[in-house]
């Protein structure tokens, strides 16, 4: 067993620890003092220089731990060895797209496809990849040309920083059909009618979606401040966008057209 110094949020706080790792469990000592068997685990985040690990129980507990990288990535490789989640032996290839772009040194990996609760882990012995379900933009099953035949693979679409990324997941007919029905049933939250929103909404979504700001979309579409806000609130109601940036609008108090009435006679 190997101990490692890490940091543990506690009550509001971060407290320094050794944390002890095994090939099948942790032991967090004072002031947690658990032991943590990874097969108790039902999921795992990850944030930077985070991992956020959610253990079985009533009720369940949530253990924040910052660490340097090296660390984080043998917590995660042996948790999602064990971790209580959906898993099958599969190929993948992630990222193989990013921003409609090929990847040009994504090579195919053999590792496992395992799935928690709020994500996607695409693991290896030396990567690990998480796609957040929030994040999934659209699965496919479909076929991909692998060594020179056409195969059938799950295509899966995700954003990340901004941008579509494209990764594929390679395994026998019967298990990837199970793996297909798994996600797009774990991702039903993410599916909408299609008549959400009406062709004028939809146009100012596309120009979002393009990298426009407010004041291109205003100027472009000719539209007021107070029209593009209306359909801002349905995309945000929809939970379809997400605000990245208020914009303040004020006007001058008595006092403020006082100092610039002043300020013109000088």
């Amino acid at each position: 067993m190997k101990e490692v110094p890490v940091k543990i949020e506690q009550n509001g706080a971060w407290v320094g620890i050794r944390l002890a790792i095994d090939e099948d469990h942790m032991v967090i000592p004072a002031p947690v003092n658990r032991k943590v068997p990874f097969r108790d685990v039902v999921n795992l985040e990850e944030r930077k220089n985070l991992l956020v690990v959610t253990v079985k129980g009533e009720p369940e507990s949530v253990y924040r731990i910052l660490t340097v990288e090296k660390v984080i990535a043998v917590m995660r490789r042996l948790i999602l060895t064990h971790c209580n989640g959906y898993r099958l032996n599969a190929y993948f290839l992630s990222p193989a797209v990013r921003g409609g772009v090929l990847v040009t040194d994504a090579q195919w990996e053999k590792g496992s496809i395992v799935v928690v609760r709020t994500g996607i882990w695409f693991a290896s012995a030396g990567k690990q990849v998480c796609i957040p379900l929030l994040d999934v933009a659209d699965i496919e099953l479909t076929k991909k040309e692998v060594q020179g035949r056409q195969s059938d693979v799950v295509k899966i679409d995700h954003v990340d920083a901004g941008e579509v990324v494209t990764s594929f997941v390679l395994c026998p007919i019967s298990t990837l059909q199970i793996l297909f029905n798994f996600l797009t049933d774990a991702t039903k939250s993410m599916e909408m009618k299609g008549d959400e929103l009406d062709e004028y909404d939809q146009q100012v979504a596309m120009l979002v979606y393009s990298g426009m700001d407010s004041s291109a979309i205003i100027s472009m579409l000719s539209v007021n401040n107070k029209r593009l806000n209306t359909i801002y609130d349905k995309l945000l109601n929809l939970g379809i966008a997400e605000v990245v940036e208020v914009r303040r609008e004020v006007k001058l108090t008595t006092k403020g057209i006082k100092y610039i009435a002043d300020a013109t006679k000088q």
